[in-house]
């Protein structure tokens, strides 16, 4: 999800779901430490929470200082990311890599833990390349947990580290849903949440007979409106609901204040194409929000695109 779940993103977000837990986009140790991403790292406090922060690093005194960098700054949890197959993630010896070496993946979550009393997480994939037989998982799991441990989210797809890309590692290897189902039968006390190819809150729904929690990602994004119904659903909660036309009312008004502020509309309206998916007139919309983009008026455009959802 780089380059996705941004903070304007996560703004959109929460204007849908009060209650669901929002995950920033996968940031790197060197990127905070040695970079210029500090400002990556901001969220609407007022707004996000509970919101984690998800990063990726394979050096345990790194990641210490990244979970107390981002402790500091008031996130609720802090995720390592070890599921991303990327070569560029894989040049730098994390993600879904760091899945073949266990005893150094749990000296990176001591050293997370060590710096934190916020939850230290994990997303990993169900194995790597020809990895894919459960006993594989679970040895992997009892390898790296321990007592602070407590919620593993995992893409119920292997990883193939080499070969295909970030987009056919989404889609080329099968989904192996019943592994994650297994994690949880040997491991009760462990939250499992489940991630990777989940389309509709009735999937989820079905997902959490047998695990604690739903993880979704490019479904979500692509058609952020399928999220509308998660409080009233899940979590019993009916007084944030808003329509479409008023979430969407809201957010536009929120990028013009932004484009004052110097985020440019490209940064912000590419996370609202999804925002009427499905509907007659998505084509048009899309096309408006499009030119919107590329002449930089969206104050000319905001009731056109609004009368489109």
């Amino acid at each position: 999800m780089m380059q996705c779940t941004d903070i304007h993103d996560r703004f959109l977000f929460r204007l849908i779901t009060k209650k669901a837990v929002l995950y920033t986009e996968m940031i790197t140790t060197g990127a905070i430490l040695h970079g210029d991403c500090i400002k990556q790292l901001k969220f609407n406090s007022s707004v996000e929470h509970p919101v984690a922060i998800q990063l990726g690093g394979s050096n345990p005194e790194e990641l210490s200082r990244c979970t107390k960098i981002c402790s500091d700054m008031g996130y609720d949890e802090i995720n390592l990311n070890v599921g991303c197959p990327s070569n560029r993630v894989q040049k730098g010896l994390f993600g879904a890599c760091l899945m073949q070496d266990p005893q150094l993946l749990s000296e990176c979550i001591l050293a997370m833990q060590e710096s934190t009393m916020l939850p230290v997480t994990v997303k990993c994939r169900i194995g790597i390349n020809n990895e894919d037989k459960y006993e594989y998982l679970e040895n992997f799991v009892n390898k790296i947990i321990n007592d602070k441990m407590t919620t593993l989210i995992i893409h119920a797809r292997v990883a193939i580290l080499n070969g295909l890309s970030p987009r056919q590692n989404r889609q080329i290897p099968p989904l192996k849903y019943e592994n994650v189902y297994k994690l949880k039968n040997s491991f009760p006390d462990l939250e499992v949440v489940i991630n990777g190819g989940i389309r509709n809150l009735n999937e989820c729904l079905n997902h959490l007979k047998e695990v604690d929690g739903v993880m979704l990602g490019r479904a979500a994004y692509d058609n952020p409106m399928i999220t509308s119904n998660v409080d009233s659903i899940l979590f019993n909660a009916n007084d944030s609901f808003r329509s479409r036309k008023e979430i969407l009312k809201i957010y536009l008004e929120y990028c013009l204040q932004q484009n004052e502020n110097g985020h440019p509309f490209s940064k912000t309206l590419k996370h609202i194409f999804g925002m009427n998916k499905g509907m007659n007139n998505a084509k048009k919309y899309r096309r408006l929000l499009l030119d919107t983009i590329q002449t930089n008026n969206l104050k000319n455009n905001i009731d056109n695109l609004i009368s489109m959802v």
